[in-house]
């Protein structure tokens, strides 16, 4: 079985007047597995911080370390302080693990229950139920599958607009059903992260009575995404490179007006520049049959970049939304790369252009080559596979 390419993301809303959030949520990714701990703590502001983040802390560091759920929970009741108004000795927490091979694990303790969805359907898991600690605990095994989306939320959520807009707040049931119509549109996990925090707080009236936190693990389709940038070292391997970047079965990109000016020529088709651009500062974009983007190389790769890493840091931001979804080629190129590719194949030419040399550089070394390993290393912190040919 192909190796599962596993997305992780997750936003929150403070309850009014707070400054610190009481849910926390750890991410563990390693090669093998993904691991999301959500836990909500008792009350709110900083005392409700402080037990969240201790709980999800020791929780995703025993559970990676493959220690089992009795232990883990035992070792949380005999670490955190005890609640003097309500006598309870830890936050509530949701444990999801995936393997790369396609293996689920899911542990939930008072949280609301896992919403998955596959295919644009709400699906049931089953779970075996367990006392640990006097504490009701239920536990899930389960196969994985590409397309799907795992959902992990506090109660901040279902419960938004509880006693305001809403009797008895979002519900578990109406939540299941917009996040699937959602799914259905094939949307990011951060643009459907963004959706649901508008409408908790819209149902909040602004003002979240909780703490609102909303945690995905999306199972992303595989997707291969070629680009070529860069004439080969060797002029006789025009052909060659343009050979084996046509046969792969991908999204085929082509960055820069050299590597264009080859494709089309080997190809023998035409290279027709588009010069309706919606910025002036941006560098137009071009078309050749077949391909599906072509764009200018530095300044695009350096530009595409610059969003990617931006995206790393802060993947739920707005403003990487809107920076996605403009027109020009650097949005469109990120947009491919972060939103569909989960495999990377660069076809990276060694000619030297004395156009891109820049004094900061080692010698040899020129600008688009560095861009291209650059862009592989970005994409790497994202959890995509990439592989370079060199030509």
């Amino acid at each position: 079985m192909e190796k599962l390419c596993i997305e992780t993301y997750y936003s929150s809303l403070n309850k009014k007047d707070e400054e610190l959030c009481g849910d926390r949520v750890q991410l563990v990714n390693n090669a093998d597995s993904a691991l999301l701990v959500l836990s909500d703590g008792l009350g709110s502001g900083v005392k409700a911080n402080i037990l969240s983040t201790l709980t999800s802390k020791i929780i995703s560091t025993m559970i990676s370390r493959g220690a089992a759920i009795e232990d883990t929970v035992d070792t949380i009741a005999h670490t955190l302080p005890v609640c003097k108004e309500r006598g309870l000795a830890y936050s509530t927490f949701m444990i999801l693990q995936i393997s790369n091979n396609g293996i689920g694990y899911l542990v939930e303790y008072d949280n609301p229950p896992c919403i998955l969805v596959r295919n644009g359907e709400k699906v049931s898991l089953d779970y075996v139920e367990k006392n640990i600690g006097g504490k009701p605990v239920r536990e899930s095994h389960f196969d994985v599958y590409s397309g799907d989306y795992f959902f992990i939320v506090s109660d901040g959520v279902t419960q938004a607009g509880m006693g305001e807009t809403l009797s008895f707040g979002w519900g578990l049931d109406a939540l299941a059903e917009y996040i699937s119509n959602l799914c259905v549109k094939e949307l990011s996990p951060p643009r459907i992260i963004q959706n649901v925090l508008s409408v908790c707080k819209d149902l909040y009236l602004g003002k979240p009575g909780d703490d609102t936190t909303v945690s995905i693990v999306h199972i992303m389709k595989h997707q291969n995404v070629s680009i070529f940038s860069g004439p080969p070292k060797d002029p006789n391997d025009d052909a060659r490179i343009v050979s084996d970047f046509v046969a792969t079965d991908a999204i085929h990109i082509v960055c820069g007006g050299t590597s264009s000016e080859i494709l089309a020529r080997e190809l023998e088709r035409d290279l027709v520049v588009n010069i309706d651009c919606e910025k002036s500062d941006f560098p137009p974009t071009a078309y050749i049959k077949g391909m599906d983007l072509v764009t200018e190389g530095v300044m695009t790769i350096k530009n595409t970049l610059e969003i990617i890493d931006k995206y790393i840091l802060d993947p739920v931001s707005q403003e990487i939304t809107d920076e996605l979804d403009s027109s020009n080629g650097t949005s469109k190129l990120a947009k491919i790369l972060i939103e569909q590719c989960t495999d990377l194949n660069l076809f990276i030419g060694k000619a030297v252009n004395p156009a891109h040399q820049n004094q900061n550089f080692p010698p040899g070394l020129r600008v688009k080559w560095y861009l291209m390993e650059s862009l592989a290393a970005s994409m790497l912190k994202l959890g995509r596979r990439v592989e370079k040919r060199y030509y």
